[in-house]
């Protein structure tokens, strides 16, 4: 069995989505060895850095909080698609190629997971009709390789499209080492009360051929 993590390593030089300062986690040591009888840190972090799933409540008036997910969904099989090859986003033209079956939980492998100096700018993300072709296939789940499924649409359609349609984001992965391919997704959501994110710890599992 092989297991292939595709977290982001929480630190605080790490990439954060448009670069924003808000964004960057901060480590505070409250106590060290030095002084006291134990070392104890305090992590300062937006919900939406690093690998996390997105709740129907961050887009959605009267949306669910993300403690209500059912773990169910994202102890799943789903699909890597390799569109490493796109430029710029993600479109229904880009996706009409791939294999995609209902009840699917897709993971966008783009050039953001090789190339680390687009992520907090120009990286690649799905736009309006990529995500209305997501919807149109009934998958119950979608994740990237980008700090945000989208980048500069105004009223956020791609985040809403999925969420009205009860489709799972999960944002920040990456997918440098999983190929194209089937896997088993294991990517479990910190247990937050009453809020609208949380970070996530995801690994792929590969399949016996």
């Amino acid at each position: 069995m092989k297991i292939i993590d595709i977290s982001m390593p929480i630190h605080p030089a790490m990439p954060v989505y448009k670069g924003k300062p808000a964004k960057r986690p901060v480590f505070t040591v409250d106590s060290n060895l030095n002084t006291h009888s134990c070392y104890e840190t305090r992590l300062t972090m937006n919900l939406h850095t690093g690998t996390h799933f997105d709740a129907p409540m961050h887009m959605l008036a009267g949306g669910t909080s993300i403690d209500q997910l059912d773990l169910n969904r994202v102890i799943t099989p789903c699909k890597v698609l390799d569109l490493t090859e796109v430029e710029d986003h993600i479109s229904e033209r880009d996706l009409a190629g791939k294999s995609i079956s209902e009840e699917d939980f897709i993971l966008l492998k783009t050039r953001n997971s090789i190339q680390d100096d687009i992520l907090e700018s120009n990286f690649v993300y799905l736009d309006q009709s990529g995500a209305a072709y997501l919807k149109e296939q009934k998958i119950c789940g979608v994740g990237i390789d980008a700090l945000g499924i989208e980048r500069n649409q105004p009223d956020h359609p791609t985040h809403k499209i999925l969420l009205e349609a009860g489709i799972l984001i999960l944002e920040g992965l990456r997918l440098q080492e999983a190929a194209e391919g089937d896997y088993l997704l294991y990517a479990l959501p910190i247990p937050l009360m009453g809020v609208e994110a949380a970070p996530a710890r995801a690994i792929l599992v590969e399949l016996e051929p």
